[in-house]
């Protein structure tokens, strides 16, 4: 395991905040009133199916290298997210913010077991 990972019982209640707080800053994305968003649902859209497609590429596959550039590409589509949020709303933006945090350090966790292994 890389330095700084955290014991394997912590994912599954970060997960569950940080997709509540995404899901949250979507429904307050949803509720302004702003001409053209299209952007934000686009972003936020690729940002999660790269998200969903990140488990079983890491963890099915065992393919690390891959898991890397998908979760590169996630965090690109999230910084792209939250700059499109916040141009309409910046609760939104803010609230996901430590999703962004955490997937940055699960790409540093991914590097760490490729490197490592």
């Amino acid at each position: 395991k890389p330095p700084f990972a955290p014991p394997d019982w912590l994912f599954v209640p970060v997960w569950g905040f940080l997709y509540t707080t995404i899901f949250v800053a979507l429904i307050f994305y949803i509720s302004k009133s702003a001409k053209n968003k299209k952007f934000g649902y686009i972003y936020f859209a690729i940002q999660l199916i790269l998200n969903f497609a990140w488990s079983p590429v890491f963890f099915g596959m065992q393919n690390m290298l891959l898991g890397l550039i998908i979760v590169i590409f996630m965090i690109i589509f999230t910084i792209l997210t939250v700059r499109e949020f916040y141009k309409v709303s910046k609760t939104s933006a803010l609230l996901i913010i430590p999703y962004l945090l955490w997937i940055i350090f699960a790409a540093y966790l991914n590097l760490g077991y490729l490197v490592l292994n």
